[in-house]
């Protein structure tokens, strides 16, 4: 970071602080069946396409939403990262993460009540290419640990409510 720039994480604290940050955000998506597996979801000015596999009767148009909460997470470190790197003046050259989700499909398909429907563990690693000592890195990864929006989303429970309304 230039001297005299404040970091964006530094920015944002200012104006939450001030009162003058929008805060709390709202984040909205919506999704819409194309026929068999296949979602439109859109995001803001963005589409995406989810779809099953081959294997599982989709048509492999897009990837399934599991893979799309791992993207998510992978994502979101990613930000993280580089958002806490550059608060901490820790420079990044590269950075990638590779996770890896374990499912058993027989707590989604209904088989058994006492396996979770979704991912049962989630391990990966990130990769980050920095003249910084290990002993840094491992300060950054602390603040990650604690700072990460979609990390805390899979770790503590979220309020979800859900609800169902009929066409007319």
């Amino acid at each position: 970071m230039k001297e005299g720039k404040k970091s964006l994480l530094r920015q944002t604290r200012e104006k939450l602080t001030r009162g003058v940050a929008t805060n709390p955000i709202s984040v909205t998506v919506e999704s819409t069946n194309q026929g068999n597996f296949q979602s439109k979801i859109a995001i803001r000015n963005h589409i995406l396409v989810s779809d099953q596999p081959f294997g599982f009767h989709g048509e492999n148009k897009g990837p399934k939403p599991s893979e799309l909460v791992l993207a998510a997470l992978a994502a979101c470190q990613e930000t993280t990262f580089r958002l806490y790197a550059e608060e901490m003046g820790i420079e990044i050259n590269s950075i990638s993460v590779s996770l890896t989700g374990i499912q058993d499909l027989t707590g989604f398909m209904g088989l058994d009540g006492k396996v979770p429907a979704g991912f049962c563990s989630i391990d990966g690693e990130v990769i980050i290419e920095s003249p910084a000592t290990k002993e840094e890195l491992e300060l950054l990864k602390k603040q990650v640990d604690l700072y990460c929006p979609v990390l805390d989303d899979l770790k503590r429970p979220v309020r979800v409510n859900i609800d169902i309304r009929k066409m007319k």
